[in-house]
């Protein structure tokens, strides 16, 4: 029997959804595609940074001020109270690479339908122009950012509808995968961070609770890999 228009259009988006991610990890590992990657480095690090600002304030801390640095780095400053505890320390932590994993996955879920596709465009493109008014303390933050957010609120409003689409399901594949653009990262205890040398989430959280950061390692890997995946299950989903 043979397939239907649908069922072949599922097909190739989802062979198109698997290409990119993998296609986006392996340029991000050379200077080239770094270069040409790097609006979407500066989005991942906005994610990742914005991961651990959340968590801080949900857990009792203040978020003070995201800077991003012209090499694509960045960082969260975090005001936290003299009885933070381990897990509260973990939490945040672990906030950064599986905060964006969390927004990514449900992006991709937004692109099922046209509406939640325009929708979600609207408010991503929105939260990074807002952020960046409330926390956002760099040239290269307030440049890129309020560029990225102007130019997907665009989208949402002038955008066709497979245009918007595809680009929603890039944007969230990019945020559930942005904590492998420096792959060995998740799995080393620490990295240079705007010229100062700073442990990773992983290691952070092996400082707070137990076992080595590379444990820690895998298993944000495994979640990220688990949201992926259902993710994209669901949004090509007859």
């Amino acid at each position: 029997m043979s397939s239907t228009p649908a069922h072949h259009d599922r097909r190739q988006r989802a062979i198109l959804l698997l290409v990119i991610p993998i296609t986006l990890v392996v340029l991000w590992q050379t200077a080239l595609g770094s270069l040409l990657l790097y609006p979407l480095t500066i989005l991942a690090t906005w994610f990742h940074e914005m991961g651990h600002g959340i968590a801080a304030m949900i857990t009792g801390s203040r978020f003070e001020r995201l800077l991003i640095f012209p090499d694509g780095s960045g960082v969260a400053q975090l005001l936290t109270p003299i009885d933070e505890s381990r897990l509260q320390i973990a939490l945040i932590a672990a906030s950064g690479p599986l905060g964006p994993a969390v927004a990514g996955a449900l992006l991709i879920i937004a692109s099922r339908k046209p509406g939640s596709t325009r929708t979600a465009l609207t408010v991503l493109g929105a939260a990074l122009i807002l952020s960046t008014l409330i926390w956002v303390r760099s040239l290269t933050g307030w440049v890129a950012l309020t560029a990225l957010g102007l130019a997907i609120v665009a989208l949402a409003r002038r955008g066709t509808p497979p245009r918007q689409r595809l680009a929603i399901q890039i944007l969230g594949v990019q945020a559930c995968i942005s904590a492998w653009r420096q792959f060995g990262y998740l799995f080393s205890s620490g990295g240079n961070i705007g010229g100062r040398l700073h442990r990773s989430d992983t290691e952070a959280i092996a400082d707070a609770l137990v076992l080595p950061y590379w444990v820690w390692g895998i298993v944000i890997s495994a979640a990220i890999l688990a949201l992926l995946w259902g993710s994209l299950k669901v949004a090509l989903r007859p």
